[in-house]
């Protein structure tokens, strides 16, 4: 009798935790997310869709861009939802079905600017920056422009060499994609890049790695900064300047979809409608720096009131067949060979 309660007791305490004693409810929905976005970032929309999806278990996985592709292509362990600001990364997975559509009033509304196939959707709008330190200043004029900067590396290299930071094309897929937008915007972008080469430039996979770099004095300026990060950084960190480039500014859109395999697929679909509702797009607006793309949302961060501040070079980078030329490995091969040469990289030699 005693042995028959305590298997009662235990069957009971099994149902009220869960499978494995996690703690989540019985019935309650997971939903998994590999994201390429900070979540301190994107926390307010998060918190709102937990808010109001109480049954979603939300779990939540912070990666690198190029993590993030890889795990999204995982068939062992796919992933609910597919966040990266690594655009032809996620057109690629669309374009080999990975991505499903998604069947929801706020997809079909959706600029057609901003998504592609009705599965993978530009949510936010973040101009591309450069960041500097106050000090720069007393040495040089700060620069406004990419041409600016070309002659910042020239004329003032004695003061910049070994402290400029830009993302690497190598290890970050966004990175990658930016210099190839430049180089398709400017025909002087293979000039910057040798003058960065002659400057000895360093190189890092994250904006947050520039941001902390800049504060902490070992570089005095930093090129093709994610501006939704640099704007939060600059407002804790008054040392620190963010200019949006006057000539011409990178706007990167981060894309999500819903994953063809996703085990959830229900609460993928809820959060995705989310992200691109009225009210997911007003959290973004008001309470993160990622620029809603939406234009019937008032608050600090949208793509209008971008536009009306910066004026008409903002070039959002397109979402369209152009970009899986991109991640073509023989193209990304060449680019890579030039990128070496132009900085004056050399194989190593054989031993």
């Amino acid at each position: 009798m005693t042995r028959h309660l305590h298997l009662g007791l235990s069957l009971m305490l099994s149902l009220c935790l869960g499978v494995g004693g996690s703690g989540t409810a019985r019935g309650a929905e997971r939903l998994i997310i590999e994201a390429a976005l900070d979540r301190q970032i994107v926390e307010p929309v998060l918190a709102a869709f937990a808010a109001e999806n109480p049954q979603i278990d939300l779990d939540y996985r912070d990666r690198s861009t190029l993590e993030v592709d890889r795990r999204a292509r995982d068939p062992e362990s796919p992933p609910d939802v597919v966040i990266s600001s690594a655009m032809p990364w996620q057109l690629a997975l669309s374009n080999d079905g990975m991505a499903q559509p998604l069947d929801a009033p706020e997809a079909d509304q959706w600029p057609a600017w901003a998504k592609w196939r009705n599965e993978v959707f530009g949510f936010t709008f973040e101009p591309v920056v450069m960041a500097y330190r106050l000090e720069l200043a007393s040495h040089m004029p700060p620069p406004e422009t990419h041409r600016d900067l070309l002659d910042l590396l020239t004329h003032y290299r004695q003061w910049l060499d070994g402290r400029v930071v830009s993302y690497s094309p190598r290890e970050s897929g966004v990175g990658y994609t930016l210099f190839q937008q430049d180089a398709r915007y400017t025909p002087r972008a293979w000039d910057l890049i040798a003058a960065m080469g002659a400057a000895n430039v360093d190189f890092e996979a994250t904006t947050q790695r520039m941001l902390e770099g800049l504060s902490d004095g070992r570089y005095w300026l930093g090129y093709n900064l994610l501006g939704s990060y640099a704007m939060v950084w600059a407002q804790s960190h008054p040392d620190i300047i963010v200019q949006v480039p006057n000539d011409y500014s990178l706007v990167m859109m981060r894309m999500a979809f819903v994953h063809r395999d996703a085990p959830h697929p229900a609460a993928a679909r809820r959060f995705v409608s989310f992200l691109l509702s009225q009210r997911g797009q007003h959290i973004l607006a008001g309470q993160t720096p990622l620029f809603s793309v939406r234009d019937d949302v008032v608050g600090p961060y949208t793509a209008q009131r971008l536009r009306d501040q910066v004026g008409d070079h903002l070039y959002p980078i397109p979402i369209n067949a152009t970009l899986l030329a991109f991640v073509d490995p023989l193209r990304r091969q060449a680019f890579l060979r030039r990128w070496d040469r132009e900085l004056q990289i050399l194989e190593p030699p054989e031993q």
